[in-house]
């Protein structure tokens, strides 16, 4: 177990090294039982993170809300456009005032090309730890819920065992390349074999496809890119499902909405379901477009975990602040 995560930013996935992590998944692990048998767990009391959007949020919001809480402190709820962040206060300002402020500094900012930098900006700035609750490029609040589900439901050994990242249709916004560029970069370094599937107007960004090639193989386990969503499901013992922009194509909403039109037939259906194994689990980072991104038939059947995910980032979340802002 690491013990030296006090005062750490975590803005990449890569921030913290896999023993970390697995820190990180043991004080879960105990934070969710805690919490499951009434026990106190009030790790963080009088301490105050503030929590700062750009981006609309629920299971995010709520999670870490929920979790400062839990764990006897307090969350600030902070809107960009509401707050004079809006109207000029720098990186380095917010970072410096917010970081004798508050015990820790959570953001949200997913703007293409900027929401990363300001992250780092403010960390540059900050004497307390900073959280990214996503950005364009990660989010790895999510990618550690997804593990933690992942052991959950097929348990700690798992070498060999195939995860899917495929993009899926959705008919809304362009949605962030964060959660698949996270799940690739996180994934292989618990031994899974990872199949990352999209059209090709779809590809991640050069520099996590190459650190993920990286890790696996630093950790001896698959990566693969193939451009067929039915291909990359056969045997599947994850399929890991969701729409995400064509943004390395283009940033204009409108060719984009364009160019995602054309694969309407990638949906997590129950046919595409039946090509993993038996015991194969759905996961999603939530909110779906339901019978158009996964059919409702997927999202709330049998191989359906989404649920269980969402529960896990209340408690991934809790050990990420407990042990950095304590």
């Amino acid at each position: 177990m690491q013990t030296d995560l006090r005062g750490r930013d975590l803005i990449g996935d890569l921030d913290f090294s896999k023993e970390e992590v697995e820190t990180i998944l043991d004080v879960a692990w105990d934070l969710k039982m805690k919490r499951a048998m009434g026990e106190e767990h009030a790790y963080l009391r009088d301490k105050v993170l503030a929590m700062l959007f750009f981006f609309s949020s629920t299971r995010t919001r709520g999670s870490f809300e929920a979790g400062m809480a839990q764990l006897g402190g307090h969350a600030a709820f902070i809107e960009s456009r509401t707050t004079q962040i809006s109207h000029g206060d720098t990186e380095k300002e917010l970072g410096e005032i917010f970081g004798r402020y508050f015990d820790g500094i959570a953001i949200r900012h997913v703007d293409w090309g900027i929401g990363n930098r300001y992250l780092n900006l403010v960390a540059e700035a900050s004497r307390v730890p900073v959280l990214n609750m996503q950005d364009e490029i990660y989010h790895p609040h999510q990618c550690l819920a997804d593990i933690m589900t992942i052991i959950e439901k097929k348990g700690r050994d798992l070498r060999r065992k195939k995860m899917v990242v495929s993009w899926a249709y959705a008919s809304s916004y362009l949605k962030p390349i964060s959660v698949p560029q996270s799940l690739i970069l996180q994934m292989p370094r618990f031994g899974l074999d990872v199949v990352l599937a999209h059209p090709p107007e779809f590809k991640l960004m050069p520099e996590i496809m190459d650190q993920a090639q990286e890790q696996a193989r630093k950790f001896h386990t698959g990566f693969e890119v193939v451009d067929d969503m039915e291909e990359a499901c056969k045997d599947a013992d994850i399929i890991y499902a969701k729409s995400w922009g064509p943004l390395l194509t283009t940033q204009d909403p409108v060719e984009g909405k364009k160019i995602q039109d054309q694969y309407q037939d990638w949906i997590a259906d129950d046919a595409k379901m039946a090509l993993g194994k038996d015991d194969v689990i759905y996961m999603h980072p939530l909110p779906a477009d339901r019978e158009i991104e996964v059919a409702n038939s997927v999202i709330d059947g049998r191989h359906s975990v989404v649920f269980d995910q969402a529960e896990n980032r209340l408690h991934a979340q809790k050990a990420v602040m407990a042990l950095t802002m304590r």
